[in-house]
């Protein structure tokens, strides 16, 4: 799956969600379902770790996150494959499935979501533009990655990683409430 900053934005709206309310209402849906949620974070840098823990009462349903930047600590802590590190790259949809895969598993959670993608001002490329974000999820049977193009008109380094976090924080509500995105 592929969305653009506008189309996520669009379907908040379509929904009636406030995008500030976001990782609010994960922590209430988690917890209503008896559910837990791990992070793996990259290109977010802790940031939906800490939108989660922001929330009063995210110690019941957030087990742990990962800042796992360098691709040493994707492949060590979250068994992304150092092939696919390679040969598809950190910024990819396989490594982002591994990653929400792997932190799932490690802290036994029952929901993973993971992020990897390039905030910029620089290292972007003609494949993989500044703006390029992966979001991994991951439930015990399902694991799938969404392309996101963030680089909405002037979005600046910070503005890309919050894209981001609440993307991925979205994604997880979805899951919670037992829908794919």
């Amino acid at each position: 799956m592929k969305i653009d900053f506008d189309g996520f934005m669009k379907e908040l709206e379509n929904n009636d969600i406030e995008i500030a309310e976001l990782p609010e209402l994960l922590v209430k849906e988690l917890s209503e379902r008896k559910l837990k949620i791990a992070t793996a974070e990259s290109c977010t840098g802790g940031l939906i770790s800490k939108m989660i823990t922001d929330v009063s009462g995210a110690s019941a349903v957030f087990d742990c996150g990962v800042c796992s930047y360098a691709n040493e600590i994707k492949a060590k802590v979250l068994s992304v494959s150092e092939e696919d590190l390679r040969t598809k790259g950190a910024v990819s949809r396989e490594v982002a499935m591994q990653m929400a895969k792997g932190v799932r598993e490690l802290s036994g959670s029952d929901i993973g979501i993971s992020t990897t993608g390039i905030a910029g001002p620089t290292g972007g490329s003609k494949e993989k533009p500044v703006g390029t974000v992966f979001i991994g999820v991951s439930t015990i049977g399902k694991n799938y990655g969404i392309l996101a193009n963030l680089a909405a008109k002037n979005a600046t380094r910070d503005k890309i990683r919050q894209s981001a976090a609440f993307l991925a924080i979205y994604c997880g509500f979805k899951e919670a409430k037992g829908e794919n995105y």
